[in-house]
């Protein structure tokens, strides 16, 4: 079939999913009631139409998984690799020193949404599929008193996923300039100049060999209602539900004002935004998968060469195969 890879998925049209998603601020603005929630860009007609489109988008998903989890391990493989046999995985700062002249390379995929946008399904459904022993994910909730007696990246820096590592950040530093400026957390020349800051950070990290995805998953008004009146109806999904998300939801428009302007003045192409259409989940599970999958055929990755001599440790198994010694004592 054409535009099939020898993986068996078919690729999107039009165009990568870099290229189709990729938010470009026209004249420093992003206008967020021009992308159409339920939108598809990229998707191949082969993908038919209804119930059958859903399907296909689960099955090349899955195909997807398994090229995301193969690129995962060639990521962790070429940082173990770098450090040696013996190095430690804890979290590093973005600063981490460079190890034999090369730095160790992290992807960090950042996921911001209105409540109900499907944060905990892409991470589900998409890093599912990748080995839990490389991924580094951490969720955002209100800031804890420690963590607001440091500035708003203190928190932020503490997360960074190790070298080697995808990370996944559910909500992340952006929170510092939507809820802290719709609930007048902060004052208005205080949430400003985190903008500034924010790039600052962000080049930072790239700058530390950081490959970042920042998603912005774009749901409608109406969804959105649909899926807190699922969440009221269904016992097994109370859990999920916080009457605070209806005081979110009537500052609908100021959230959305507040997204378009971290939007715009947070994209850089070191450090690009994307928004994933995302009123129909299969869609959404489908697109950021391509997005990742592109982010690491980017990243040149491949298995490291050994760091010892393969011939001498082969003759040193076979010897060892005569038997185990025996203590005669």
């Amino acid at each position: 079939m054409s535009g099939v890879d020898e993986a068996g998925v078919l690729r999107p049209v039009g165009g990568g999913m870099r290229e189709l998603l990729r938010v470009r601020p026209a004249g420093g603005t992003v206008d967020l009631a021009a992308i159409d929630p339920r939108s598809t860009p990229g998707l191949p007609a082969a993908a038919g139409s209804g119930k059958r489109r859903k399907a296909w988008a689960q099955e090349q998903v899955e195909l997807l998984g398994a090229e995301l989890g193969r690129q995962q391990e060639m990521l962790y493989a070429s940082a173990k690799g770098a450090a040696g046999p013996d190095a430690p995985t804890s979290a590093p700062t973005a600063a981490d020193a460079q190890l034999d002249g090369e730095r160790p390379r992290r992807v960090l995929l950042v996921l911001q949404a209105m409540d109900c946008g499907g944060k905990d399904g892409t991470i589900k459904r998409v890093a599912g599929a990748m080995n839990p022993l490389g991924l580094h994910i951490r969720s955002f909730g209100p800031p804890t008193e420690e963590e607001l007696r440091h500035d708003f990246l203190w928190r932020i820096r503490r997360a960074l996923p190790p070298p080697g590592y995808v990370g996944i950040f559910n909500r992340s530093h952006y929170e510092d300039v939507l809820i802290a400026r719709v609930g007048a957390l902060v004052d208005e020349a205080t949430w400003r100049a985190r903008y500034d800051e924010i790039n600052a950070f962000e080049r930072e990290l790239v700058d530390g060999a950081v490959t970042l995805v920042k998603v912005m998953l774009h749901i409608s008004y109406a969804e959105q209602g649909e899926r807190l009146m699922e969440r009221l109806t269904d016992p097994h999904k109370y859990w999920k539900y916080n009457p605070s998300d209806l005081e979110s939801r009537a500052r609908w428009a100021d959230y959305q004002a507040a997204y378009a302007d971290a939007l715009a003045r947070c994209d850089a192409d070191a450090a690009p935004w994307f928004v994933v259409p995302a009123d129909r989940k299969w869609y959404r599970d489908w697109a950021v998968a391509h997005l990742l999958r592109e982010t690491f055929g980017g990243l040149d990755l491949g298995y490291p060469a050994a760091g010892f001599d393969v011939q001498r440790e082969r003759q040193r198994l076979r010897s060892g195969d005569e038997g185990p010694k025996v203590n005669d004592r």
